[in-house]
């Protein structure tokens, strides 16, 4: 028997306020139209003054525990990927577990920036098949509205708010191949050479300020479409399957253009693409799981579908899971 990490529920949190196009243009030299042709970006949601990463997180984790409808104390392990932290420490995912009235298992932050879903997804999936763990709350959280520099039109108007969450449950799959349910394989990469291309400029022992975000946005797109191909042609050949027998396509929502060019470099068919950066913009960690609960409460997704996930964020990290719902 094959132990996997099966999805019982997803869920997901969106800050109230949301900021279109027209209100950043009111402010700064930029328009819809210029966003919307580059980005696809139409909207995003900022959180509320004294409303945290922290907060996001729990609101998406009660929701993901409503939909597997569980109760929190089944849950040992709480893996968060996030950039924005309410503090340097402890851990956000403490503060989440607290919020949740647990008070055991393990609970820590992984940090991977825009692939900090699926590196997380990936490190609570190894705890549950190694039987270290049982049941897991995978969470991506942000808020990036927190460390833009609103003056910067080239950023600014990509990255947005929230949060989303899985839960996750260690259970016996008795074929150990693609048709099982759960996570079937998962890829990772790293290259720390490019971290100029996508970072922030502060942090406790360089500058002792938070900082704010900074890209060169056209480098980032010209590595993103052949890194994020990579893995994905790696969690293919690890599992048999292809661009034709996937049911769903989830990307992480930085940038249209670059969903766009990707998918049709693997040749997936556009309506398998799930696409939300339209309405909630590049919320990083959080734009993998918030895009799952879209596509989960609309009907699209569905058990037993195969679900293929990819994320390239800051460092540059990448990476991608193949999840049979």
């Amino acid at each position: 028997m094959t132990i996997r990490s099966v999805v019982l529920g997803c869920g997901s949190y969106l800050p109230q306020r949301v900021v279109t196009n027209a209100e950043l243009a009111s402010r700064i030299e930029t328009s819809d139209d210029w966003i919307v042709q580059r980005t696809g970006i139409r909207e995003r949601h900022v959180a509320a003054d004294g409303e945290f990463t922290s907060h996001l997180a729990i609101n998406a984790a009660r929701a993901a525990l409503a939909a597997a409808d569980i109760d929190p104390q089944s849950i040992d392990l709480i893996v968060l990927g996030t950039s924005t932290p309410d503090n340097t420490f402890p851990a956000t995912a403490v503060a989440v577990q607290h919020g949740l009235g647990i008070n055991h298992g393990a609970a820590f932050d992984l940090q991977a920036v825009c692939s900090g879903f699926v590196f997380a997804l990936a490190t609570a999936d190894n705890f549950l098949r190694s039987r270290s763990f049982k049941r897991a709350l995978v969470i991506g959280a942000e808020t990036f509205s927190r460390i833009l520099d609103w003056n910067d039109r080239t950023t600014c108007v990509l990255f947005g708010d929230g949060a989303g969450a899985l839960v996750l449950d260690a259970q016996e799959q008795g074929g150990g191949t693609a048709a099982d349910r759960g996570v079937l394989t998962t890829h990772l990469r790293s290259d720390g050479r490019h971290k100029s291309k996508l970072y922030v400029d502060g942090g406790p022992s360089s500058t002792q300020t938070v900082g704010h975000l900074r890209m060169e946005g056209r480098e980032v797109f010209k590595h993103a479409v052949g890194m994020i191909t990579d893995v994905i042609v790696d969690a293919f050949e690890a599992t048999g399957q292809s661009a034709e027998t996937i049911d769903w396509f989830v990307p992480h929502q930085a940038n249209k253009r670059i969903i766009d060019a990707s998918a049709h470099k693997l040749h997936i068919a556009p309506e398998k693409v799930v696409l939300t950066v339209d309405r909630h913009g590049n919320t990083s960690a959080a734009s993998i799981p918030l895009a799952l609960d879209v596509a989960v409460k609309d009907g699209r997704i569905k058990k037993g579908d195969l679900v293929l996930l990819e994320a390239m964020g800051g460092g540059f990290t990448w990476g991608s899971a193949l999840v049979r719902w």
